[in-house]
This record gives C-alpha cells, structure tokens and sequence, in this order.
C-alpha cells in the first residue's frame, strides 16, 4: 500500500498494523506533535464521506492500493469552526421561533461545536448560553468570533490594531496605584479586566503568528530571547495574583505600575518590531 500526506509520498511502511484505522491511529501522535489534524482521507482515488469512515477504518491494508491522507493545521481547522459557529449564529437569528431549537441543536452536535468546546471552553460556553436565548445574545458573540478570526488570519495586522488598546491599559496599569489609594475600587476592577481581555489578545496574536511559521524563537525582548521575558511576565502575573490574594494593596499597586505594564508594553513591542521587520 502506497501512502500519500497532502500529495506527497510518504516514507511509511506498515509493521503490525493490518487496517487503515490501525495506520491512522499510528499516525495520531505524530500529527498532533506537528501541530495538525487529519482532515480528509481517500482510498485509491476516492474521497471518504463522512458517513463512510467507519467502514473505510476497518479495511484491510491489502485491499488498499493508495491511501491518500489530507491534514491541515490546528489554527486552521479553529478558524473553519469559528467560521462555522459564526454562521450557525445568523441562522439561529434568521430562523422562527420554533426552528431556533433545531438550528441550535445541529450546531451543538456538529464537528465545529466539538472542536470549539476543544479548543476554547470559555467561547464554547458562550455561545451554549447564546444558542439558549441566554447571556449577552448571538451578536455579540458573533462579534468576538470574527476578531478571532482577524486574529488568525491577519495576526500582523491585529497585532498593529491592538497597539492602542495596549497603550490604554499600560497608562492604566500606571495609574492603578493612585486608584487604589484615592478608593476607586471599580476603575481599579475595571482596569484589572482590561488588563487581562489585552493582554490574552496579544498572546493570543503571538500564538497565531507561531502557527503560521513565524519565526517567533528568533524574537528579542529587550536583553533576552521573547520565550525568557515570557517565562519572567508570567512570574510577575503570579506575583500580581499572590498580592491581590494576600489583600496587599501597595504591592499590587507597585507589580502593576512598575512592573506588569513594562513588561506588557516591551512584549507587545518587541513582536511588534520582529513583525515589521520581516515585512519591510
């Protein structure tokens, strides 16, 4: 049996295993340490259908003259069941009360659920409120889909978007102590909440930008490689949440000024050149 992986010939020799279910099942880990999935499979020529996996599973390697295995990666198969979240989300507004049920129930047991429920339990979780009448509604929802999905497929982009947003928090972080202080409690949770929704934005970009072959080991941060000033960021993010834990005030006010916001804004800053510099 010949075996192809997006077209390629591949250099694998079955040992023990006797059926295409036992090759792929061999192949699982693999794929997964590149960072893909497998997405399509035919058989001599001819595309399995969804309904036709099991059978196809249970083949005899003998049988088979060519296995054709398609993979694609993980970022892209998130995006397509963003993409497939996003359009349930208009037609479960576009449908009648009495097939709103129906339209949310497909949803739910479609691959795009599962693989959201996977790859993001806290949208997963939204949008089981969402396709329930429930919470913020569809569109708002659908509105943070379609920034993920500008996340993914421009992630240069977004990141030059979100610059200002993260000059925003900075200047609040900065300011945070003073807030305390003067007992502005609810600019300093507010503050606190930027914080987090920005700075999971810009690792998020990072993560983008490291599946789609950006050279992130090759980034600076100031006098460091970017995985070092990661690994000292989520120090100071531990420190911040002991402090606030411990009641300490000051010293939540001092991380946060002096040295939460340096840290996000000279991240922010070194992708960001890393990413100008490839484009110039």
């Amino acid at each position: 049996m010949k075996i192809r992986i997006n077209g390629a010939d591949a250099d694998i020799q079955p040992e023990a295993e006797k059926t295409v279910g036992e090759i792929l099942s061999a192949l699982g880990a693999w794929l997964e340490g590149t960072g893909h999935r497998l997405s399509g499979l035919a058989i001599d020529g001819s595309a399995v259908g969804a309904g036709a996996v099991d059978e196809c599973f249970g083949m005899e390697i003998d049988a088979v003259g060519t296995l054709d295995i398609y993979t694609s990666s993980v970022a892209e198969l998130f995006a397509e069941c963003l993409s497939g979240a996003a359009q349930a989300l208009s037609d479960y507004e576009a449908a009648g009360f009495e097939e709103k049920g129906a339209v949310a129930a497909r949803w739910m047991e479609s691959p795009s659920a599962r693989m959201l429920a996977e790859q993001s339990p806290d949208l997963f979780a939204w949008a089981e409120k969402a396709f329930a009448g429930e919470g913020s509604g569809p569109r708002a929802l659908r509105s943070v889909i379609e920034e993920r999905l500008r996340e993914l497929g421009d992630p240069a982009g977004e990141l030059e978007r979100a610059g200002a947003l993260v000059a925003q928090v900075c200047a609040r972080l900065e300011e945070l102590p003073l807030d305390i202080q003067t007992g502005k409690d609810a600019r300093a949770a507010e503050t606190a909440g930027l914080f987090s929704g920005v700075a999971e934005k810009v690792f998020r970009i990072y993560g983008a930008l490291q599946s789609g072959g950006f050279p992130v080991g090759e980034i600076r941060a100031g006098d460091m490689p970017v995985a070092d000033y990661i690994a000292e960021f989520h120090g100071t993010l531990r420190d911040l949440l002991n402090a606030y834990e411990q009641q300490d005030t000051v010293l939540v006010g001092d991380i946060a000024e002096y040295e939460t916001a340096p840290r996000l804004r000279g991240f922010y800053d070194a992708v960001l050149g890393a990413v100008r510099g490839l484009r110039q």
